[in-house]
């Protein structure tokens, strides 16, 4: 684990039967992991990450920070929105630090993103709990269509889109990962509020839409609260 302004690293074990998906709820679990190609300690959960990727009952996404590219590696996926979300979630949750690898599980938990069996046990937690909101869509050449509906009143709640790069491999030639290839996996490319919600009953919305690359929309308690649902176009 990389805590910033702190060099401490976690070794996390990789486990291979994490590729098995649980019994899930009817809507995905979001799985955020904070990771930076400048990290040591982050190629085992880019990994993981890889093996949630293929899982139906979660969306995994990759958001890189960019507050190791200053060791020796610039990170070409970093964006310092995404290093602002993480803090963001950490000023919610009263936490001082920040860290690599993180993951944040549907805005809530979060947990050492290379320790697969806490990952694990997150997800099947909050598959079980279920979503607050349902959240529909389907594309029409560039228009999406977009519904989200809640049986009960959630709050004030934001309603974003994700888009994101399925995968894309790095040589990487300086820095505490220098020498080494690595396969990244569902790379955030933008992240971005498309309409901030009352929570109440049901809200329909026709979103302008370009490009080939998968859809996510995801409904969050406002103050990066917890996420209430969500959904993918592949």
């Amino acid at each position: 684990m990389r805590r910033l302004f702190t060099s401490l690293a976690v070794a996390g074990a990789f486990v291979g039967f994490f590729a098995a998906a649980p019994v899930g709820a009817d809507q995905p679990v979001v799985v955020e992991l904070y990771t930076s190609q400048g990290c040591s300690s982050c190629p085992p959960a880019d990994e993981l990450l890889g093996k949630l990727a293929k899982r139906n009952d979660v969306i995994a996404l990759a958001l890189h920070v960019d507050y190791w590219d200053y060791i020796g590696w610039k990170d070409k996926f970093a964006s310092p929105a995404f290093t602002k979300r993480q803090k963001s979630y950490a000023v919610s949750g009263g936490r001082r630090m920040v860290y690599t690898p993180q993951m944040i599980i549907d805005g809530q938990d979060h947990v050492v993103g290379n320790h697969p069996m806490d990952v694990s046990d997150l997800i099947r937690k909050h598959a079980a709990e279920g979503a607050d909101v349902t959240v529909d869509m389907k594309r029409n050449g560039n228009t999406l269509q977009l519904t989200v509906s809640a049986p009960r009143n959630v709050g004030r709640a934001l309603v974003q889109i994700v888009r994101y790069d399925p995968a894309s491999k790095v040589a990487i030639k300086r820095g505490e990962n220098a020498g080494r290839t690595l396969t990244y996996h569902n790379i955030v490319t933008e992240w971005r509020v498309v309409e901030t919600w009352n929570g109440r009953g049901t809200k329909t919305l026709s979103l302008p839409i370009t490009g080939k690359q998968p859809i996510v929309a995801i409904v969050q308690s406002d103050k990066h609260g917890p996420i209430l649902g969500a959904a993918r176009l592949r």
